[in-house]
């Protein structure tokens, strides 16, 4: 640029092209150009390139793009193979420089643009993202729910053990509630939780949770093109944000509800961020969303799965492959099963019978041993090879009991403790545990003195426990002295 300047100043103050190109050892033409333009042009090509080796071959590179397009996207031509199969199968004689220039030229044409878009106020876009996690303990795969708001940038993060269909009904929940409002339409993805089918006409045919969820709520629901993500970019970007800023480094804690509570109040605290381009806070653009949205129903949705059923012989009923236990009074009946995040609850009739945390595993048997009591009481051989009682770890005194109940009334004292542990049907097992306990300390080893003790524990009375009644307590007979017995006493003395 400096000597773009000196040419110019000196052909100004008289000077001509042929001295010019002397004094400053360079060309004429270069000297026209120079004062043709104020500053430097850059490098302008007049025509474009020309690859006559490539010529005849266009059409076939075209057809093997064509040919791509239906195979997966990791078993397509690269350019280093379009130019293998140019040469050793159609006699290509150019170099392969010129074939990935052509590749590399093509592809950019192709590339697609985008419209940038405004956001009007109360709408929102909803997705799912992956990311790894440490609860409990245990390093695992967690799939968060993000609902983000375009408009302002306001979002809402909820983290899942799995990405299904109750998870997408459970966010929508949370998220609305996080808010305050229902969004009036709601962007997504052509996710199987949502949609079951494209209808020829573009139309989505939806799952019958979703369709439930958008019935309570009264959105309106919007989709993107098949395969096309950035349709609904704003909520993509936001899964990357979160991903990026509340999962570095990888979350660890005790339960989903304490992961949940931090995400939440990331987001909260992400409401005083001022974003590139805007002047006003997320929370102050927020209040215009708010302001659009509709109001919340007078009850939350129940965001759960529902299914139906029947008990097996072994009082198990199955649900996502899974099979769960439920009171053997219950045995080869019908039964209504509900799937939430957190439980499965299973219910015949009008009444609850069971509930199980949820297990998201494959092919597992969740019990509860409580289910199995009444029928281990009956057929008391059992008792040491029943599976539900194989996992049940119950604290020391418990197996003290049994022992003593065994040792004192054989047959009859196992029937006795499985009596005892029918208690918890009832009562809880703290409650149960310290009656337990002090029958220990009382040495009074049978079901009636047990459940006496936990009945005065509960009312908060002292205990009576009649020797007549319990036959299996230890006795103490204790007669009465007679004076005449200090006698031998004082002989003894004597002597």
């Amino acid at each position: 640029m400096e000597l773009y300047r000196k040419v110019r100043l000196a052909c100004a103050d008289g000077m001509s092209r042929r001295q010019a190109a002397r004094h400053f050892n360079i060309s004429r033409e270069s000297v026209r150009k120079m004062l043709a333009f104020s500053v430097p042009p850059g490098y302008r090509r007049q025509k474009p390139v020309r690859r006559p080796k490539l010529e005849g071959f266009t059409a076939i590179i075209e057809g093997w793009f064509e040919d791509d397009a239906k195979v997966l996207a990791k078993q397509r031509h690269t350019a280093k193979r379009m130019f293998d199969r140019l040469r050793d199968e159609h006699g290509f004689t150019g170099g392969y420089t010129i074939v990935k220039d052509h590749v590399r030229e093509r592809e950019q044409r192709k590339r697609e643009m985008f419209v940038p878009l405004a956001h009007p106020p109360g709408h929102a876009q909803a997705d799912f993202g992956e990311a790894v996690v440490i609860i409990g303990g245990v390093e695992q795969k967690a799939h968060f729910f993000v609902m983000d708001l375009p408009h302002s940038d306001a979002c809402f993060v909820r983290a899942y053990p799995a990405a299904t269909a109750e998870a997408w009904t459970d966010g929508h929940v949370h998220a609305f509630g996080f808010f305050g409002g229902v969004p009036l339409s709601i962007l997504y993805d052509n996710d199987r939780c949502l949609v079951t089918k494209i209808l020829p006409d573009g139309t989505r045919k939806r799952a019958r949770l979703f369709s439930a969820l958008q019935s309570h709520y009264l959105f309106h629901d919007r989709y993107g093109r098949p395969g096309k993500g950035n349709d609904k970019g704003s909520v993509e970007g936001l899964v990357g944000f979160a991903r990026r800023n509340f999962m570095v480094p990888v979350p660890r804690f005790a339960t989903w509800a304490e992961f949940n509570a931090y995400l939440e109040a990331q987001c909260r605290k992400r409401q005083e961020d001022i974003l590139r381009g805007h002047k006003e806070s997320i929370s102050g653009r927020l209040q215009r969303d708010l302001a659009a949205m509709k109001p919340l129903p007078g009850a939350p949705f129940d965001a759960c799965d529902q299914a139906s059923g029947k008990v097996s012989s072994q009082a198990l009923v199955r649900y996502d492959t899974n099979d769960y236990s439920v009171p053997v009074a219950h045995g080869h009946q019908d039964v209504w099963i509900r799937g939430y995040v957190e439980e499965v609850v299973v219910g015949c009739r009008g009444e609850v019978i069971a509930r199980h945390p949820r297990c998201y595993g494959r092919e597992d048997v969740i019990y509860n041993p409580i289910h199995y009591l009444p029928l281990i009481e009956q057929k008391i051989n059992s008792l040491d090879q029943a599976a539900p009682l194989a996992e049940w770890h119950l604290p020391e005194e418990f197996d003290s009991l049994r022992r003593l109940m065994e040792v004192r009334m054989l047959k009859m004292g196992r029937r006795e403790y499985v009596q005892v542990l029918r208690l918890l049907e009832t009562f809880g097992f703290e409650d149960l545990h310290a009656a337990v306990k002090h029958a220990l300390r009382l040495g009074a080893v049978s079901f009636d003195a047990v459940k006496h003790l936990l009945l005065c524990q509960i009312e908060k009375r002292p205990p009576k426990l009649d020797l007549d009644i319990y036959p299996y307590l230890p006795r103490a007979n204790v007669a009465t002295t007679s004076p005449a017995s200090y006698l031998s006493l004082m002989t003894e003395g004597q002597s």
